[in-house]
């Protein structure tokens, strides 16, 4: 299934690891919500992605984005995943359904090490609108290649500057 840009995200409700939920629909942000889906503590990539987001936290926040990083972990992995990974200031979501997973667009994998999950999704990273619709995508079969958030951050400033409308829902 694929979201088109300018049209509603599907709900997305989420266990965090601090003991609290998190819904989409009430994220109030000044201009954008980034969901940002990894594939779990099995994957290096996504310990260097999420690090790397960690370092850049004060920046989204300066520019309007609040944000949340969300995998298909049990609530035990992704409470490893905060321990031992620098990322302890972004809010960790946990116990995506697959379905929900499928809802979004993302690809989802089975293991081929015992280090992973049975099942998991592979990366997403979202820009969601104020009003719940999408504004961008960019969704991964394979853990590399991923967004860079300098990009990103530069992108945000010229949407907002030039008012720039989201792209591709043609």
């Amino acid at each position: 299934m694929m979201i088109l840009p300018k049209k509603k995200t599907p709900s997305l409700e989420v266990d965090l690891i601090n003991g609290t939920k998190w819904v989409l629909e009430k994220q109030d942000p000044k201009n954008f919500t980034l969901v940002l889906f990894y594939r779990g503590l099995h994957c290096p990539k996504c310990k260097d992605q999420l690090e790397d987001l960690k370092g850049y936290l004060k920046d989204f926040s300066a520019k309007g984005v609040n944000l949340i990083a969300i995998s298909m972990d049990t609530e035990k992995r992704a409470k490893i995943t905060s321990e031992k990974w620098d990322i302890e200031s972004i809010p960790l979501g946990y116990n995506l359904s697959e379905a929900s997973a499928r809802e979004w667009g993302l690809y989802i994998s089975k293991a081929i090490s015992d280090a992973e999950p049975d099942v998991f999704s592979e990366p997403g990273l979202f820009l969601v609108r104020t009003d719940g619709t999408l504004y961008s995508a960019s969704i991964q079969t394979m853990p590399f290649a991923r967004p860079q958030f300098d990009d990103l951050l530069n992108a945000i400033d010229f949407i907002l500057e030039k008012e720039y409308p989201a792209r591709g829902g043609h």
